[in-house]
């Protein structure tokens, strides 16, 4: 992979996630799914990651890879220079203190037996996290930082509004005072209004607790608030990563070029009818991703090479890389006019 010097939390290398299918009957063979198919990236301290794409990309399971949660086909996984591939029992526990998860729906990942308060304190208890007699003070504060109120830790979570939930879902995430959060999805099940007040509550925690987020999303307008560097995924691949402002200023790849039309304030960089790209045709069958590119099939450029040929992930430009026969060293994407280069 290529990538430029810095310091990283977080280290991603050629990951594979395959799920193996039953078979139907003894005379149909099962299936693998390739849901993540060889990704590669790097998460540097302190700042947002994002990898998006559309349902089905491999964007969650590559992110549930990454802390374990998911069995890991091939590849590596480096979290503060510690290989977590290898890791299992006491070893893979004490490692998962320093990463945790805000779910996607704010209604089925709190425990609906048990009070708020119980809920933040319980990653504390399982891991052995601090001073037993110190732990109720630790969930006040953190009730705190996330704006509820201490007493609110007595309520079960049926009580609480969908943002409230939410927050009690980031309380738990801190509470084993982690140095990575990966952000499933967190807004997606919120109404516009309250995603702003989560997503901007995750950037005052990033900036009072120093945190790292791996952020996983299908709305683009959403990364491009809150990431720092983003990559897009298509089929369980990437096919391009670069800085949140390269990646709206000149997506390279024809599928982030749709992606990127679909977001209000990019259209007037796009091409096609009214601004917005509309791709044709629904992604390829995972279980049997064809040869080439994945995104041939759909893409309204594509040339016999791309069927048959597939492209590397190449960095065209400083930290902007991408997987598309139809870019050049010129950086100039087949989307875009003739004149125009890096």
């Amino acid at each position: 992979m290529t990538g430029g010097g810095g310091d990283y939390l977080l280290e991603v290398q050629d990951l594979k996630v395959h799920f193996r299918l039953p078979r139907r009957n003894v005379l149909t063979p099962g299936g693998t799914v390739h849901a993540v198919d060889g990704i590669s990236y790097r998460v540097r301290r302190g700042s947002t990651f994002g990898i998006v794409g559309e349902s089905g990309s491999g964007k969650t399971t590559a992110a549930l890879a990454a802390m374990r949660l998911v069995p890991v086909t091939g590849g590596s996984i480096r979290l503060d220079g510690v290989e977590m591939t290898v890791l299992g029992g006491d070893a893979l526990r004490e490692m998962r203190r320093k990463i945790q998860i805000v779910f996607q729906d704010p209604y089925s990942s709190l425990n609906p037996r048990m009070r708020a308060g119980a809920i933040v304190r319980e990653p504390m208890d399982l891991m052995d996290v601090g001073d037993p007699a110190e732990r109720d003070l630790r969930v006040a504060e953190l009730f705190d930082r996330v704006g509820l109120r201490p007493e609110q830790a007595a309520l079960f979570p049926h009580q609480f509004s969908g943002g409230q939930r939410q927050r009690i879902g980031v309380a738990r995430a801190l509470a084993t005072q982690p140095e990575l959060i990966v952000c499933d999805e967190p807004v997606s099940a919120l109404d516009v209004a309250i995603q702003a007040q989560i997503l901007n509550l995750l950037r005052e925690l990033q900036e009072g607790f120093g945190l790292t987020y791996l952020f996983i999303s299908h709305d683009l307008g959403v990364v491009q608030y809150i990431c720092d560097d983003i990559a897009v995924m298509y089929l369980g691949e990437i096919v391009e990563q670069s800085d949140r402002v390269s990646l709206f200023t000149l997506p390279l790849h024809p599928y982030t070029w749709a992606l990127v039309s679909a977001v209000p304030s990019a259209r007037r960089r796009t091409g096609g009818q009214d601004g917005r790209v509309r791709l044709q045709g629904d992604p390829p069958n995972p279980i049997d991703p064809p040869p080439g590119c994945r995104f041939a099939p759909r893409c309204p450029f594509a040339v016999d090479r791309c069927h048959r040929e597939k492209p590397a992930l190449r960095e065209v430009r400083a930290g902007h890389l991408v997987s598309c026969h139809l870019v050049g060293d010129d950086c100039v994407p087949p989307h875009a006019a003739a004149a125009g280069a890096c």
